[in-house]
């Protein structure tokens, strides 16, 4: 009764305001206990920190397994490369090509578009040039495969094995081409291909006369 009107006013305000600040107050601390953060969606999903409490500087980061690329050609698990038995697991493809090339030898016989028939032609000599080629690793391989044999028994017998120089290899090459040409009686032609070779390059070694 012996407070001015004035006086009643600020102090309503002043325990209005105490009031709000301590209802306030427990529903954050009642918040903050029940969920600092809410439940993450999923095994894998992020977690989803509140807006309401400022993002710690070490956040727990969800761990993701890292995938690793293997490579077949230099990994130790896929074994050791043996041509031989490449050679004998994948034999059955070489029907197959042979099949593929006969296919594109009855189309180029029954094709008469000119742009179609040079494709075919294309098609056609890459595959004779890939049969020769592995005729020719073939032969390289049965020959190496022989004359480790010819070290292993000489090493048998107590004796030295030898070892060919890269130079000997190419004379033993030269040899097997010149022996295959005559049987097939191609050796003539191969000589005179390779006389124009020669006196072409002889041609060109000599000074210009001007």
């Amino acid at each position: 009764s012996d407070m001015s009107f004035e006086e009643l006013l600020r102090v309503q305000s002043d325990t209005r305001t105490r009031v709000s600040k301590q209802v306030t107050g427990g529903k954050k601390t009642a918040e903050s206990t029940k969920a600092p953060m809410k439940q993450q969606q999923g095994k894998k999903g992020p977690l989803e920190m509140s807006a309401k409490k400022p993002v710690p500087f070490l956040r727990q980061v969800v761990s993701v397994t890292k995938k690793v690329q293997r490579d077949p050609r230099f990994d130790d698990l896929s074994g050791e490369y043996k041509p031989e038995i490449f050679m004998k697991t994948y034999s059955f493809l070489d029907s197959i090509k042979k099949q593929e090339k006969e296919m594109v030898q009855k189309q180029l016989k029954k094709c008469r578009n000119v742009e179609q028939k040079e494709k075919l032609q294309q098609l056609l000599n890459r595959m004779t040039q890939q049969e020769q080629a592995q005729k020719k690793q073939q032969k390289l391989r049965e020959r190496e495969l022989s004359l480790k044999r010819k070290q292993r028994e000489l090493a048998k017998q107590g004796k030295k094995p030898f070892f060919l120089k890269k130079s000997e290899k190419r004379k033993l090459e030269l040899a097997e081409k010149y022996a295959e040409l005559k049987r097939s009686g191609k050796l003539e032609s191969f000589l005179n291909k390779k006389r124009k070779r020669n006196a072409i390059k002889d041609k060109r070694r000599l000074p210009s006369q001007k």
